[in-house]
């Protein structure tokens, strides 16, 4: 009886799995693979193809939903651009008339008689006609100018529109290129390694892991970074010594300490996560028992439509994997990751942005 309510304790109270997950809210029960799975060099490679198959299969749907709307869009365009050309014709003549009627001199007749006229009263008649006549023709050049700027307008529109669904369409074909490429290589790997069916199903478990756990954890952290860096600005103004002036320009001199001292300020997340500042390019890594994650970036000087330092990602590797390039270009556009100087002083814009050594530097110029 006893061995019985300590077996039911156990079950009952103690955990069967340990979790280890970057975040500290897991969404599954889904485990990584092995690190001897992944240090493997045929079946890591094998593991990176099938998650860039998934993400590119994700990007190709995107795509196609974006395709329908943008020719949609399209065709709507050229429906009202018809209609506008249907509708401008006759008012499109009734102008060319007026504008021929005062080359041709048909209206100097009504100035001829207002300027002979031989009294007052005549006067003001003739001035009330000519007013009449001209504000008509007024009327009915500038309606017939606001038209022909409305239908131009919507011509532009679905030009670029239609360039962008070339562009899109190209795109597509690349990506289904790409996949059909990718689902061969994998096959192939498949049937070439020492066991094809566990293999099989290590890359089922696999994707499987990714699409509930994996993606989650890698966005948990970049909607931390972009939840920190709208808080950055506050940071720079009241740590001393980050942001200096000389003259009518500033620079932010800001080290890899000061950083990983305000993201750890920020979420707890960031406790075993660091940024490091290389030549040319910004780092950060973290890890969490099993799971690791460590993506390589750039700074870039935006000025329109707002001046801006946008961060880009050049490179993602989740446990040992590196992510497709379509995961990359997707997070850099769900979360900004970007600092905007006029979040610190309104009239600064950043001019310059470089990274070496530990260090961040960005000039800063003043724009009234």
């Amino acid at each position: 009886m006893i061995a019985a309510i300590l077996i039911l304790f156990c079950c009952v109270f103690l955990p069967l799995i340990p979790s280890a997950y970057l975040s500290a809210d897991p969404v599954g029960t889904v485990a990584p693979p092995p690190a001897s799975l992944t240090d493997n060099e045929d079946t890591r490679k094998l593991l990176e193809q099938t998650l860039s198959s998934a993400e590119i299969e994700k990007e190709i749907a995107r795509i196609s939903s974006e395709q329908e709307a943008l020719e949609n869009k399209v065709a709507g365009l050229e429906t009202q651009a018809a209609e506008q050309k249907s509708a401008i014709a006759a008012q499109q003549e009734r102008a060319g008339a007026i504008i021929r009627s005062y080359y041709m001199g048909d209206r100097d007749g009504l100035l001829e008689a207002f300027l002979s006229a031989k009294s007052i009263s005549r006067v003001l008649v003739l001035w009330d006609y000519y007013e009449i006549i001209i504000g008509r023709d007024r009327d009915i050049l500038s309606q017939y100018e606001k038209q022909y700027k409305s239908l131009k307008a919507t011509l532009q529109a679905a030009k670029r529109s239609s360039q962008e669904l070339a562009t899109l369409k190209s795109t597509l074909e690349e990506q289904k290129i790409r996949v059909t490429a990718l689902h061969k290589e994998i096959e192939g790997g498949i049937r070439g390694s020492s066991d094809p069916e566990s293999m099989n199903a290590l890359l089922k478990e696999f994707s499987l892991y990714w699409e509930n756990i994996g993606l989650h954890e890698v966005k948990t952290y970049f909607k931390a970074l972009a939840s920190a860096m709208k808080n950055l600005p506050d940071f720079v103004q009241n740590r001393e010594g980050l942001l200096t002036r000389q003259g009518m320009t500033y620079q932010l001199s800001l080290k890899e300490e000061d950083l990983n001292d305000f993201l750890q300020s920020q979420n707890k997340l960031f406790t075993d996560f660091a940024f490091h500042f290389n030549e040319g390019s910004v780092t950060a890594s973290g890890k969490s028992g099993k799971l690791s994650l460590a993506l390589t970036g750039h700074y870039t000087i935006q000025n329109e439509p707002v001046n801006a330092m946008l961060f880009h990602v050049d490179k993602i590797v989740f446990n040992g994997l590196e992510l497709p390039d379509t995961t990359n270009q997707a997070l850099e556009k769900e979360f900004d990751l970007g600092f905007y100087p006029a979040k610190i002083i309104s009239f600064l814009r950043a001019t310059e942005v470089d990274s070496k050594d530990g260090l961040l530097q960005v000039k800063l110029a003043v724009s009234f």
